[in-house]
């Protein structure tokens, strides 16, 4: 199995590394070129949202990235990587993939001194460890898409079919259970 990470800017490194603690091997995506080496899956990272569009654009990887999403490659957005997937963004009216049905609101919880840490359920997986730093959260979620965890009511994650979202950093601590689910999803385990 092979995974594709976007690498524009952002958490991507912390990504790859927590794919190798699953022995999944991983390779950085930067430029179009990159899309051509055969992969299983995508993983957007959290960071800023607005430069990630900007540059997927600058860089031509939009277009060939938003087929390769509507084709039915399994995607994993944290994050930023949120807001890039979903259909639209409360507080925000730029667009970008908008290949999940729900709607997001760009740092709810405020700036850099808004971010916080919870201890809460993930799809029937138990209670894991998010980090949320200027997070969004998922404000509706349409037909097909399914909850997978809720912090103070708020929706942090979800999926529809092959995509998977959290609006917080499952990368940035050392439990594998997110990560491991994406694999599980790729792998039609789930």
């Amino acid at each position: 199995m092979q995974i594709g990470v976007l690498a524009l800017q952002g958490a991507f490194i912390e990504h790859e590394q927590m794919l190798a603690k699953l022995g999944v091997s991983s390779f950085e995506i930067r430029c179009s070129d990159d899309l051509k080496k055969p992969f299983d899956g995508l993983i957007i990272p959290g960071g800023e949202s607005t430069v990630i569009g900007k540059l997927l654009f600058e860089l031509g990887l939009f277009e060939p990235i938003k087929k390769l999403i509507n084709g039915g490659l399994p995607t994993f957005g944290t994050c930023a990587g949120l807001l890039l997937l979903a259909d639209s963004i409360e507080n925000d009216t730029r667009k970008y993939f908008c290949s999940m049905n729900i709607e997001a609101v760009r740092n709810a919880y405020g700036r850099q001194l808004g971010s916080f840490y919870a201890e809460d359920s993930f799809a029937n997986e138990g209670k894991i460890p998010m980090t949320f730093i200027r997070a969004p959260y998922i404000s509706r979620v349409g037909d097909g898409v399914e909850v997978l965890a809720q912090v103070d009511g708020k929706t942090v994650a979800a999926r529809q079919g092959k995509q998977l979202v959290t609006a917080f950093h499952p990368e940035l601590n050392n439990d594998l259970t997110v990560h491991n689910y994406f694999i599980k999803m790729i792998n039609g385990e789930i």
